[in-house]
């Protein structure tokens, strides 16, 4: 099974880093429980999305807000149908034409050839900082 989850990974972020949303939906559960970390103040497409509709309506905020320049995923970790995966990204902020560059990290798990389960990880005070292009003082 690990093989097949492997090949699902490479295929979903490939879908992905072709902003090709019609494949990637393909690869989403109904039922997917979605996560990304981060401040819902600075980036509202991020905190926790239940269902295909949901996590699409999250990827289409994503996309109005920024342009993903790169997508490179470093380490990738799968056993049987989880995977982790550390990645380099960087997205250019549309309203600013700011680049924002960092690392996620990324937890999957599948049922039935289907992402029905994501987190992910980044270093959220640096991207707040890159994303409000000041340092934030504490």
């Amino acid at each position: 099974m690990s093989q097949s989850t492997r090949e699902t990974v490479r295929a979903l972020y490939d879908a992905y880093a072709r902003r090709d949303f019609e494949r990637l939906a393909a690869f989403i559960h109904d039922d997917i429980d979605w996560v990304i970390y981060a401040p819902l103040s600075v980036f509202p497409f991020a905190g926790p999305r239940h269902g295909r509709v949901a996590v699409l309506q999250a990827m289409a905020g994503i996309v109005a807000a920024y342009v993903l320049e790169n997508y490179q995923a470093e380490i990738m970790i799968v056993e049987e149908n989880r995977a982790a995966l550390v990645s380099d990204v960087s997205f250019t902020q549309r309203a600013t034409n700011r680049l924002l560059r960092f690392r996620v990290a990324n937890f999957l798990r599948f049922q039935d050839g289907k992402l029905i389960e994501f987190r992910e990880f980044s270093n959220s005070f640096d991207v707040v900082e890159q994303a409000l292009g000041r340092e934030l003082q504490l």
